[in-house]
């Protein structure tokens, strides 16, 4: 539908959205598991050739699923964020080093830390390949005189929104690689009043380009769909930097874990499913007759059976080769999975391979801190990009780096330490060395403190070596 201000639909998908909406629903769906992986069952369950619909339907009814993808992720996530990312803020400006303080401690107008914010885009991330973070400002009615009227009304309080990577349906880049504009798409129930009977689906677009913003909303009922209309629009926070607000946290084709589980994860889920189908019809066995005359009688726990002289009964029960088979292929596509995922260790215990040496799990265990090493690396670039769109929007005139998110394991602190011992020994003359030594290790000790009371140690040792 047209939006009544210029002739295009806002509604429509990028080519490349349409392609991965699917792919992107069976990712979340691999991923969280449970009760919504099994609503969907049916989309992932093989029915077998000339299977019998009662026989499917049953088989979908005791259908389970061993998600191992998913542990994977939050596996990850978990090891990459047990230490906080560090931020240094550098310069002079104590009303912008305020404002980042309070700004790592609630970024989002919801509660959540910067910290806290980032996890959740990295597991999207690693489920769907990327996230976006949108950067922005509180809209006024009417435009602030001075800066000082700024942040008295609340307009220089950046803020940033969290989507999900099916949520950017539309978007056009430009000469240099960056977004010319965009089109975000989110959908959400509404319910006006508790009284109201029934509830409002409202659909919501976001148009941005590199100076200005629209808002289009549609509600529909049981009654119908009302026509889409523009809410809103102006200039957007980063409008005098001629950027489009929108950032994007991507991993590698390498890095992106449900794309490489993914068809091993599915494989595991009929194998398995096929293999405990037929384990459980084998603890039914099946009566034989093994006869010459016809056989008509009724067989039950309250029957019995008359056999002639040379008639025989029995039962069928399966000798279990290609079940030990069975359970061997899925033993094989667990461990598969953890090494496409990097985490080759983790499936050697969980499989019960306990012959691995140690200087095998050893080597194992450094390309997992590579690949996390590689995590951390696309997190703190994209903090960055998301932290210094911000200075730049409200001209702190600050510089912000992010460091960290590279140890990960408990000894990591007491060899830096060392390490640092050693370095200062040396004797070097050079008082910036020594700060950003003593910065570096304060800030890896003190990882979960407060923004703030980072700075303020910052500050006491740049005072102090100086």
């Amino acid at each position: 539908m047209s939006d009544g201000k210029s002739n295009f639909d806002i509604n429509h998908e990028h080519p490349e959205f349409s392609i991965r909406r699917a792919m992107w629903r069976q990712y979340r769906d691999l991923y969280a598991g449970g009760e919504q992986f099994k609503v969907s069952a049916d989309q992932y369950l093989v029915r077998r050739q000339k299977e019998p619909g009662d026989v499917y339907g049953e088989r979908l009814l005791r259908s389970f699923y061993e998600n191992y993808v998913g542990s994977i992720v939050d596996w990850y996530t978990a090891t990459l964020f047990r230490r906080e990312p560090r931020l240094m803020f550098d310069g002079k400006n104590e009303r912008a080093r305020k404002f980042f303080g309070e700004f790592t401690e609630d970024c989002d107008r919801k509660g959540n830390s910067l910290a806290e914010f980032f996890r959740k885009q990295f597991i999207e991330a690693l489920v769907c390949g990327k996230s976006y973070i949108l950067v922005d400002f509180p809209r006024l009615n009417a435009p602030a005189g001075t800066r000082a009227e700024e942040d008295e009304r609340g307009a220089s309080r950046a803020y940033l929104v969290s989507y999900a990577a099916d949520e950017l349906i539309n978007w056009s880049y430009d000469e240099c690689g960056h977004y010319q504009w965009v089109v975000l798409r989110t959908q959400s129930l509404r319910k006006e009043k508790i009284e109201d009977s029934a509830w409002v689906k409202q659909i919501r677009w976001i148009y941005y380009d590199k100076e200005n913003y629209r808002v289009y909303e549609q509600a529909e009922n049981e009654t119908g769909s009302k026509e889409i209309e523009v809410v809103a629009e102006g200039r957007h926070g980063l409008a005098k930097l001629a950027r489009v607000p929108l950032v994007e946290l991507r991993v590698s084709e390498g890095l992106w874990l449900l794309n490489k589980a993914a068809s091993l994860q599915l494989e595991h889920f009929n194998k398995s499913n096929a293999l405990g189908w037929a384990l459980t019809m084998g603890l039914f066995a099946m009566p034989v007759i093994y006869s010459e005359r016809d056989w008509n009688q009724v067989m039950g726990d309250s029957y019995y059976i008359q056999l002639g002289p040379q008639d025989r009964f029995g039962w069928t029960e399966p000798e279990g080769h290609v079940y030990q088979i069975a359970a061997d292929n899925l033993a094989r596509l667990q461990e598969e999975i953890y090494r496409v995922c990097y985490v080759t260790h983790a499936g050697g215990a969980l499989g019960g391979n306990n012959a691995q040496s140690g200087l095998s799990k050893q080597r194992d265990y450094t390309i997992t801190q590579e690949v996390l090493r590689a995590y951390g690396d696309a997190v703190k670039e994209c903090m960055k990009r998301v932290l210094r769109a911000i200075d730049a929007a409200r001209e702190d005139g600050i510089g912000i780096d992010v460091s960290g998110m590279d140890e990960f394991d408990i000894g990591d602190f007491g060899n830096e330490l060392s390490e640092a011992e050693r370095l200062l020994k040396l004797g070097i003359n050079s008082p910036t060395l020594q700060k950003q030594i003593f910065r570096k290790l304060a800030f890896q000790f003190l990882c979960d403190v407060r923004q703030e009371v980072k700075d303020q140690i910052a500050r006491e040792i740049d005072q102090g070596s100086s």
